[in-house]
């Protein structure tokens, strides 16, 4: 199910304009792409603010109602104060069902307490990125994509190239190298208290 939210259209602009509708509880932003030309739009801050909380909204399909008409949109940037809980101006990009859209998309890594690096390794997995490029139709995007690590082994990591994608889902590759997503790091004492426990054993 699509998040929805109303906004209206904003024919004041301007930092002083932006300014006036800020101080009234209003946040500036802007609807763009596909054929229509860019339409500045006035929403509620609030309702923004917290739907901003939610990670879902950062990387679906969105609907907004400007003035009564709904477009589609993918949230593109925001812009905050740089000490306040506010956002200053949102950003929103129109998407069409036939054309593929570039997109960043969080992942869950999953299974990480049950793998042997944890449990018989006395390991730690530790994230090293949150979320990937992908490329695909608007009706492919997933709202995250799993990591399973019940099967990472102590020493070892996770790259990007193991992921497993949701069919018409591509990944985009930058730089150089294949990224790592998580590793299982060695806990201080983990190893010498495994020493200790097998010389007992002995």
């Amino acid at each position: 199910m699509q998040i929805q939210f109303q906004a209206t259209k904003r024919d004041a602009q301007g930092t002083g304009a932006s300014r006036r509708q800020r101080r009234a509880g209003q946040l500036p932003g802007i609807v763009y792409g596909g054929t229509k030309d860019p339409q500045p739009i006035t929403l509620d801050h609030n309702e923004l603010y917290h739907l901003l909380k939610k990670e879902v909204f950062h990387s679906s399909l969105l609907s907004v109602e400007v003035d009564g008409e709904k477009e589609t949109v993918i949230l593109r940037d925001t812009q905050w104060h740089p000490f306040k809980q506010q956002v200053l101006h949102i950003d929103f990009q129109r998407v069409a069902a036939d054309e593929k859209i570039h997109v960043k998309v969080p992942l869950h890594l999953i299974g990480g307490d049950d793998s042997p690096a944890v449990k018989l390794g006395g390991c730690i997995v530790s994230a090293v990125i949150n979320d990937i490029d992908v490329v695909c139709l608007p009706g492919n995007l997933p709202e995250f994509i799993k990591v399973d690590l019940s099967a990472l082994d102590a020493g070892h990591s996770v790259h990007v190239s193991e992921l497993t994608l949701p069919a018409g889902v591509e990944l985009v590759v930058r730089g150089e190298g294949d990224a790592v997503v998580a590793t299982a790091l060695k806990v201080r004492g983990a190893a010498a208290d495994t020493e200790d426990e097998e010389g007992e054993e002995a």
